[in-house]
């Protein structure tokens, strides 16, 4: 796809899409709602969405032929969000896609009948999304992003490239985290702890909160920041690594689009991929499939990414055994 076409689609113009090898047209026009939970401006968001249209074009769907899309951008807010679920619910789509914990958890209470898809949601279960991974057992299944253990992953590599710590903040927004920022806590703490590190729960809301936790961190004994997977953390991100790099505070960030930025460091699946695996579902509930009988699907990319320039500038040396499992090294 030529990225003229997806941005004309993005902004509401229609384009043309050619049919993939598997293309499989359906006859008649369907409607999918699609709530995303980031900025419309934002770059991850593009990508997510350009993957999206790009593996439903594959299948045969074409926006503006025989596929209506209508599209929502939550930008990590929870009050815009569901003003937008509601819009959504009320256009009658034959499927909604949902991206993140916070546009699953608008949606859930306005329907029970239209098919709900969502990706990049890491506790389904918890909230009630699904009854279980391999049978949802209502309208909703989807993809999620992690396991409850990627926060002690975090820590591992953050310890890895800054092996000083001595006390470590878990950032999150309770209001938007999954499980209110308990979901990734529990195995974060429990690891922090083995390694004799103290584990800080650093619940911020604002860019001024977010401030707060950073500053509360410089200086000795010396600290860093694991940031949660959460649509509001990823949505302030730059305010978290302009904070970390002006208080020279080690940070880890699930996004590898942050290293890019100026993060030093990151882990985390591969967003764009765990998008665009979701093709299949909506190809298969546009044709007459229940959700209830597609099993919530696992990601099978993680990626490491790391910022050599930035580790310099805050005293690190990035170990070998961090650069050899990168797919990102940034000079």
């Amino acid at each position: 796809m030529r990225r003229r076409e997806f941005f004309a689609i993005v902004g509401g113009a229609a384009a043309g899409w050619p049919f993939g090898a598997r293309a499989q047209p359906f006859p008649g026009t369907k409607r999918l709602g699609v709530l995303m939970s980031l900025r419309q401006e934002d770059p991850e968001g593009k990508a997510q969405l350009s993957a999206i249209m790009e593996a439903l074009a594959a299948l045969g769907w074409i926006v503006d032929r025989n596929l209506r899309m209508d599209i929502r951008w939550g930008g990590g807010d929870v009050s815009r969000t569901r003003i937008f679920a509601k819009e959504l619910v009320a256009l009658q789509p034959d499927v909604i896609l949902t991206q993140g914990t916070p546009g699953a958890a608008a949606l859930q209470p306005e329907t029970h009948t239209i098919p709900i898809v969502f990706v990049v949601v890491a506790d389904p279960v918890g909230p009630g999304f699904v009854s279980s991974l391999s049978r949802p057992g209502g309208n909703i299944t989807g993809f999620i992003n992690s396991e409850a253990s990627l926060g002690a992953k975090m820590l591992e590599l953050l310890t890895e490239i800054a092996p000083r710590l001595k006390r470590v903040a878990m950032i999150f927004n309770s209001d938007t985290a999954p499980g209110h920022g308990t979901y990734y806590f529990r195995d974060f703490e429990a690891a922090a702890r083995w390694s004799k590190i103290e584990p800080i729960a650093a619940d911020a809301r604002s860019d001024a909160e977010i401030e707060t936790v950073v500053t509360s961190l410089r200086g000795e004994p010396r600290g860093g920041i694991v940031v949660t997977p959460d649509y509001f953390m990823l949505n302030h991100s730059q305010q978290i690594i302009s904070q970390a790099a002006q208080n020279n505070v080690p940070t880890i960030y699930p996004w590898k689009s942050t290293v890019r930025q100026g993060g030093l460091l990151s882990y985390g699946p591969d967003l764009v991929d765990i998008v665009r695996r979701s093709a299949p579902y909506i190809d298969k509930i546009l044709r007459g499939a229940n959700p209830a009988d597609l099993p919530v699907q696992v990601p099978v990319r993680f990626e490491v990414a790391v910022n050599v320039k930035t580790a310099r500038v805050l005293g690190l040396t990035v170990p070998t055994s961090i650069v050899v499992r990168a797919e990102e090294v940034i000079e």
